[in-house]
């Protein structure tokens, strides 16, 4: 193991101890592994025991950052997320409006596997004539008017949030956060380790938290989830607006209107979701599976009276 050590450069060691933390699966073995690394390279005299400490705690934030994200980091992160997006959004003024988006949010999580995320779900209305929609972890639902327009029922607006409901219990954009946090914690850890005692860890951890958030406004408003993921949201929405007690079939409807409002718009829904058409072909088999009754027309008054003059 001496004579090993002693063979490798400097760099080619960190490499390898960088490494050895991405092929173990446990947060805790990682942390270990490179921990006995980092003390065996200066047992053979390869690195100091003041670079060897710096290892072996960088490995700790390895071992940290994949971590599961707790509720309330994702309320937070979710938070900043949805802050970087309202500014460059214009927040369209209507309590009454977003207080009826709300119930209808309430009514379908209710019911749901995670009715009660760290800080509660919250539905807002942003002022653009853009058709689109977007969810940040912990809770957050962001809806332009130029979507609510698009709707022609209460049911085909509670699609639409259903929808963002489960990008948000499926944990799409975590998912997309565990990633990047990952990726950043290894260059973070790299960059101590290279430079050994580094005074900076608060300023790289700022640093990749900013790009964290980045890296999920970017997969929101630009590259958009992947069409599994798309897919995935339009069935577990289906759940939902059934288990509240509207009907389904008004997804489909939806998908129906905004594929004659998008047409081959590039921009919005068009630029970050899978065609409507797509969507409908995938969907409407699971449709057959709910039974739900159609009671759309009891919620026609109350619909009609909320959106009025949007």
């Amino acid at each position: 193991m001496k004579l090993l050590m002693n063979n490798l450069p400097k760099n080619c060691l960190l490499a390898v101890l960088c490494a050895a933390g991405l092929i173990v699966s446990s947060c805790s073995t990682v942390s270990d592994l490179v921990s006995t690394g980092a003390q065996a390279a200066a047992n053979a005299g390869v690195i100091d025991s003041g670079m060897a400490e710096s290892i072996s705690n960088s490995s700790q934030a390895i071992a940290k950052a994949a971590e599961d994200i707790t509720p309330e980091q994702e309320y937070y992160l979710g938070r900043a997320v949805a802050g970087k997006i309202l500014g460059n959004y214009k927040r369209y003024t209507s309590a009454a409006l977003e207080s009826y988006m709300n119930k209808i949010c309430m009514a379908m999580v209710i019911n749901s596997d995670e009715p009660q995320p760290f800080n509660g779900y919250h539905v807002a209305l942003l002022d653009s004539d853009q058709i689109n929609a977007l969810s940040t972890p912990g809770g957050h639902i962001l809806v332009t008017r130029g979507l609510v327009n698009c709707t022609d029922s209460e049911d085909a607006l509670a699609a639409v949030i259903a929808h963002e409901i489960s990008h948000i219990q499926l944990k799409h954009a975590v998912k997309s956060i565990k990633s990047s946090r990952a990726a950043n914690a290894i260059i973070a850890t790299a960059s101590t380790a290279a430079k050994a005692l580094s005074s900076k860890e608060l300023n790289e951890l700022t640093e990749a938290f900013g790009e964290t958030v980045d890296s999920v406004v970017n997969t929101l408003v630009d590259s958009g989830y992947s069409k599994k993921a798309e897919f995935e949201a339009d069935a577990h929405a289906l759940e939902l607006m059934a288990a509240a007690g509207y009907n389904p079939a008004a997804m489909n409807t939806m998908l129906h209107l905004l594929h004659d409002k998008l047409g081959s718009a590039n921009t919005g829904f068009g630029k970050t979701h899978p065609s409507p058409a797509e969507r409908i072909q995938k969907v409407t088999p699971l449709i057959s599976a709910y039974k739900t009754a159609d009671t759309s027309a009891k919620r026609k008054a109350r619909y009609t009276k909320a959106v009025a003059g949007i």
